[in-house]
This record gives C-alpha cells, sequence and structure tokens, in this order.
C-alpha cells in the first residue's frame, strides 16, 4: 500500500514528471513535499513514537530517522519484498557508531495489512497514512477507522489522499494509478474525516500539499491532508498493548541503533572527550611554554608535595572556562607528567552531561586512560610525540 507500493506509473508522483506530456512539474516534487509535511510536523510535535502504514520503500521511514526525538520508528506494509529490498537503507551507518544518539531508536519493518489489529502499535505518538486509503476497497475502508482510531489509539493520525478535483489538470482518464479503488474530491474526504474524528474522540484539520497552477486554485491542492488529534475533552479508551496481546504482524527486519543510553556508547563517548581535552590542555601548555624565552621546561621544579602550586606559575589558558571550572583544581605538572584533576574534567559541560557524578567519570575512563595513584586525575606525558602528531 502506499505511493511507494504502486508498481506502474502514477500520473503525479515523480514519474510523472518526467512524462514528455506532463501539464504541471511540482517542484520538489510531489511525494517529497508529502515527506516534508511529516518532517515538519514531527519537528513541531515531536513525537516518540512513529508508526508509517503503506511504507513501501521505507523512504519516509529513512527521512524521519534522522529526528533525534524518535525512540520507536516502525513500518508497514502489505507487500513483504518490497520491505526485504529496502531494508538496508534503515540500518545503522559507521557514523551512527563513531556519534551515537542521546536515546536509542529502534526501527522495525511488519509484514501485515492497515486493517489487522496488532497491540504492538497501540498507544503511538503519531500513525501517519500517506496515500493509503485510496488503495482499500469498500470492505477494508469501513475496517480502518475501527482499527487505527479505535484499536491503535494513536495521539495524531496523518492522511494524505488525492484530490480529484484536480484530476482535470493532468491527462488521465479516470484515477492517478490502477490500483486506486476511489479518490475523493475535498467535501468526499473532509465528510468521510470529521465523521470519523467524531465517532473516535478526535479533532481534525484539513490542508494538503501540491499547490495549483494559476488560475486555476479554485480545484485546491493535488495532495489533501487531514490531520486528527486527539479531542482533550473527550475521554477515549486507550489500547494496552498488554492486554490485547494481538501480534499478527510478521517482523521482516528490526535493528536498534547506538545510542549514549547504552553503556559501551557511553563510555566510548565520555572518554573520546576526556583524551581530547587533556590533549588540547597539555599542547596550550606547551604552546604558552614555547613563547617564555627566559625558561625552559628543564628548569621546572622537581616533584613536590604540592603540584597545584607549580602550576600557577604557568597561567595558561587552556580551555574556555565556565565559572564552575573555574573553582576547580587546576592541571599542573611534576617533572614530565602532565596532569588534569577529575573534578576539572567533570565540569566540563558536554562530560558533565554524559556522568552523573565524577565517580561515574572515573568508572567510565578507568581501563582507558591513565590515572593517578587516588585515582583523582589523569595522567599523560607532558611530552608524548605521538599525541602532538
Amino acid at each position: 500500500m502506499g505511493e511507494n507500493s504502486i508498481e506502474c506509473k502514477s500520473m503525479v508522483d515523480e514519474n510523472f514528471e518526467d512524462s514528455p506530456n506532463a501539464v504541471i512539474k511540482f517542484s520538489p516534487p510531489l511525494y517529497r513535499q508529502r515527506y516534508q509535511f511529516v518532517k515538519d510536523l514531527v519537528v513541531q510535535h515531536e513525537p516518540k513514537k512513529i508508526a508509517d502504514f503503506g511504507c513501501g520503500d521505507s523512504s519516509l521511514l529513512w527521512m524521519l530517522k534522522f529526528h533525534k526525538c524518535i525512540e520507536l520508528l516502525v513500518g508497514v506494509d502489505i507487500k513483504e519484498d518490497k520491505l526485504r529490498r529496502k531494508e538496508y537503507k534503515l540500518s545503522p551507518l559507521i557514523g551512527d557508531y563513531l556519534k551515537p544518539r542521546e536515546q536509542t531508536l529502534t526501527v522495525t519493518l511488519y509484514h501485515g495489512s492497515v486493517v489487522e489489529r496488532d497491540s504492538r502499535l497501540c498507544g503511538f505518538d503519531l500513525i501517519t497514512c500517506i496515500e493509503l486509503i485510496e488503495h482499500l476497497d469498500s470492505e477494508d475502508l469501513a475496517k480502518f477507522p475501527k482499527v487505527v482510531f479505535g484499536f491503535l489509539s494513536p495521539a495524531m493520525v496523518v492522511i494524505s489522499t488525492p484530490n480529484s478535483e484536480f484530476n482535470p489538470l493532468f491527462p488521465v482518464v479516470k484515477f492517478r494509478d490502477s490500483d486506486h479503488k476511489f479518490e475523493w474530491t475535498r467535501i468526499q474526504f473532509q465528510t468521510w474525516a470529521l465523521d470519523v474524528a467524531d465517532r473516535y474522540g478526535y479533532l481534525v484539520e484539513f490542508t494538503g500539499v501540491g499547490k495549483p497552477p494559476a488560475r486555476a486554485e479554485d480545484v485546491g491542492y493535488c495532495t489533501q491532508i487531514g490531520i486528527f488529534k486527539k479531542n482533550p475533552t473527550r475521554a477515549a479508551e486507550v489500547c494496552d498493548p498488554e492486554l490485547h496481546g494481538e501480534h499478527v504482524y510478521k517482523i521482516v527486519y528490526t535493528t536498534t541503533y547506538p545510542s549514549l543510553q547504552q553503556k559501551k556508547y557511553r563510555q566510548y563517548a565520555v572518554v573520546n572527550e576526556v583524551v581530547s581535552q587533556v590533549h588540547d590542555m597539555r599542547r596550550a601548555l606547551l604552546e604558552r611554554l614555547k613563547l617564555q624565552d627566559d625558561r625552559d621546561f628543564e628548569d621546572m621544579p622537581e616533584d613536590t608535595d604540592t603540584p597545584e602550586a607549580l602550576f600557577e606559575s604557568f597561567h595558561p589558558v587552556l580551555t574556555p572556562l565556565n565559572d564552575h571550572m573555574e573553582k576547580t583544581p587546576k592541571p599542573f605538572c611534576i617533572g614530565n607528567v602532565f596532569y588534569v584533576p577529575l573534578e576539572r574534567l567533570f565540569s566540563l559541560p558536554k562530560v558533565k552531561h554524559l556522568c552523573i557524578n565524577i565517580e561515574m567519570l572515573k568508572t567510565l575512563i578507568a581501563d582507558t586512560v591513565m590515572l593517578n595513584s587516588d585515582g583523582s586525575a589523569v595522567m599523560v606525558n607532558m611530552y608524548d610525540q605521538e599525541n602532538d602528531d
């Protein structure tokens, strides 16, 4: 189901715009405008759980996976072979491991129909049905609201469908696609949508994408869209997955993206930040020392029980300081060893964001970087040529 699962050429999708007989060109292409509409809604409302019915080749899911707010992304389509051909698009890339997400993202593709009830999709924040309902026969169209609005009961539903009033502007015989069972006028779609919204406790507003050409504005958008939101004044029954337990969809593909909620990726991020900051501090001190013609690093005092005092004489500008960092112990040198107190590192915004406290910081870096005897500071060789390179 959905636009991307249609095998024949649609007169208003990207294929239409390549036709020499086309009288209208949409820029961006109409399917991209529909996807952008959904993306804009996601930016505005920041849903955590999204399901796309009739997801086809998963293009919309691929676009949505980059949004940091999303924690669960589900695609459902009746054509299993198409889901399998494009599942690789949703796999994590090297960059996803190098820079893990803040929250864990799970992506799952199901083989199934929008008129089947599966409780794993209950209570989502957003369900999208992009160019889907026109592919349903009258029997399935009658089941559609009961499943999507009545059983799954998401916070928001977005439905797009062709506006048949726009069709005279295209060289079409009847419908824009041979698989369409109907194409509604704006009044027909709005009448159906308002009835569904009233029955299941939703409010609905109408808009669209694909503006008509000049002097044809009265036909409306090429694609009409209904945005359904739960009516806060009406208590609606919410589907409880644990109570219903209906699992009829077949899992075709699932993957979980690396995130900072997983210990190994949080550890990697903390270690990477600590090593980078310590290296920058050490390099800044070396550059400061090179400017002091009257002093040489060999003249630095020998080991002492008050190493912090030694560092006071250099006053290097090592990193941008916040008010809290100013109050923390400063980096210092003893002989050829450069020390950065963990208190100092913990005051860095990114480190503080990743670690609950200094003990957590110490635990995450202990196996990777060298700490002093009491574990209060990171220590590195002042003249580490490898790090300099």
